[in-house]
């Protein structure tokens, strides 16, 4: 750990380089100035942190979650605001406005391209940080099943708080409990319980958001087609969520799980083959996925009921997979949640609430989704070619189907409603070495295989266009570009990325952009862009 340190701190020296060298006529000049005097008149000066300062480098890694994006060519934010308060978040805004310092919001840092914190194209270096960590209340409501909840919570702490307040209240969101509820809801947010109610959007009643003129809004002032837009188009591109009114939902006292191990000698290419046409149609209480990963697949399920039921369930479904009594664990939901992101339920609930993170490792991830089921030589070719290789990633396939399936496309911005199952590709590594460059090769290694399968898939995934979920951001389709001769983000060339994440509901999400941030305040590189006048 300590050679991992070592270079860890390497790497926090070479952000902080770049965000003094890359901003050295920028960063103090007089917009700046003026920029940081405004920010001081109403937040206390405590909460604001320039890389002058000796704890900013401790505030922007505090939720980094992928370490090659504090790699030399990726920038960070000339100032983060640590915001305690709607108000804060109010003043940052209008300061920015005022001043020409655009603004980027992190409430988990889970965003698989770092764009909530960190800057790969040389034409947008000039950016500050709404760091939302802090606005995590969540209040519940047990006699309407509600919950207000702050971005900055996390979703553990969300599955907590439900659970303490009502054994039988769940949330349907993702797996892994650090994520942010701000990013996690405003890209859509797919879980185990999406297939019995949907996903985390389809399940927000009200929000609370700073708009790009630093009014505070909820759902009736706000209007409907900003809300429409922040529940699933990605909020950031449209204002600051601060927070959300969501519905919780009831799960029985007693949930089942079970993870079945099978390797490839153990028929697990014939297993997956099936899989993919079975676990869509299965019951909706019941969530089946698989992870593939050195030479093995494991099929892991949740279901909202006994063990006795389960097994039934699954004699009639998928009986060739082999279930029975003895793979099951019956547990509360909330343990659940614990069992579907450590590995195992014998840890406390508790472990729900831990924010840390751990920033020593890489990450690339791309995805997919399968509308017709892959057949058997493709399972074949992916298991030869590329799971032999050293530098295998994990492949993760989640279920479709269900309410999924039951919501129009059009109803959130998130449309990729009538797939089979969503195909991730997982690549995570670590690398203690110093020196950058076998750093970087190590990185080239890795992503290659990452890419390579992914080409590799193209014949058997969607098409026209090759469906991503927002929520795995991906800069690899494309990133935005500025109108000639203008200052606003170009739809035309945005639409290349755009439409594999929205589809349709695109067009849509850039004519409500067009409304309410014309000036395109809140960007990034792959933020949505203004509808111009001519498209609508």
């Amino acid at each position: 750990m300590a050679r991992t340190q070592t270079i860890f701190v390497t790497l926090v020296c070479i952000i902080l380089s770049s965000a003094r060298t890359s901003s050295s006529s920028a960063a103090y000049s007089s917009d700046v100035d003026a920029f940081l005097s405004c920010l001081s008149a109403d937040i206390p000066p405590a909460l604001i942190y320039t890389p002058a300062n000796n704890n900013y480098s401790s505030v922007l890694l505090s939720s980094v979650r992928n370490l090659r994006y504090v790699m030399p060519g990726t920038t960070g934010p000339l100032v983060i605001v640590a915001a305690t308060e709607p108000a804060h978040v109010q003043t940052t805004v209008v300061c920015g406005r005022r001043h020409s310092v655009h603004v980027r919001t992190r409430s988990g840092g889970h965003d698989y391209e770092g764009l909530s914190y960190a800057s790969v194209d040389p034409h947008r270096r000039h950016f500050a940080v709404l760091d939302l960590a802090a606005l995590r209340t969540i209040h519940i409501d047990g006699s309407r099943a509600e919950a207000w909840v702050g971005s900055g919570a996390t979703l553990g702490e969300l599955y907590y708080a439900a659970a303490a307040a009502n054994r039988t209240f769940g949330f349907p969101a993702g797996n892994c409990p650090t994520v942010g509820v701000g990013g996690h809801l405003s890209g859509g947010g797919f879980g185990a319980l999406s297939r019995k109610y949907g996903l985390s959007a389809d399940n927000v009643l009200d929000a609370v958001v700073v708009d790009a003129e630093g009014r505070l809004l909820n759902r009736s002032t706000m209007g409907e087609d900003l809300f429409w837009a922040i529940r699933g188009g990605g909020g950031e591109s449209f204002g600051v969520v601060v927070s959300w009114k969501v519905r919780l939902v009831p799960v029985t006292e007693t949930v089942t799980v079970f993870s079945i191990r099978r390797r490839r000698n153990e028929s697990a290419v014939d297993l997956i083959t099936k899989w993919q046409a079975i676990a869509p149609a299965l019951p909706r209480d019941l969530y089946l996925r698989v992870l593939v990963r050195n030479q093995q697949a494991d099929f892991v399920a949740l279901f909202l009921g006994r063990c006795g039921s389960l097994v039934d369930t699954m004699r009639r479904h998928f009986r060739g997979l082999g279930m029975a009594k003895r793979d099951c664990q019956e547990m509360s939901w909330v343990k659940s949640t614990v069992f579907f992101y450590y590995g195992t339920a014998d840890l406390p609930a508790e472990v729900l609430l831990n924010r840390s993170s751990n920033p020593y490792y890489y990450l690339k991830v791309k995805s997919d989704h399968v509308q017709e089921a892959m057949p058997r030589h493709a399972w074949e070719i992916i298991w030869s070619k590329w799971l032999d290789k050293p530098e295998a990633a994990l492949l993760q396939l989640d279920p479709y189907g269900g309410q999924m399936g039951s919501i129009s496309p059009s109803a959130t911005p998130f449309p990729h409603r009538n797939y089979l199952y969503q195909f991730q590709i997982y690549s995570v590594w670590f690398d203690s070495r110093n020196g950058t460059a076998a750093v970087l090769e190590k990185q080239r290694v890795m992503m290659s295989w990452v890419r390579g399968l992914y080409n590799d898939l193209t014949p058997y995934v969607s098409k026209n266009p090759r469906a991503v979920y927002v929520n795995y951001r991906d800069l690899d389709l494309g990133t935005n570009e500025l109108d000639e001769g203008g200052n606003l983000t170009s739809y035309a060339k945005a639409r290349v990325w755009g439409e594999k994440y929205f589809k349709d509901n695109f067009e849509r999400l850039a004519a409500v952009k067009s409304k309410v941030d014309p000036h395109d305040f809140f960007r990034n590189e792959q933020s949505i862009p203004p509808l111009p006048a001519a498209a609508k």
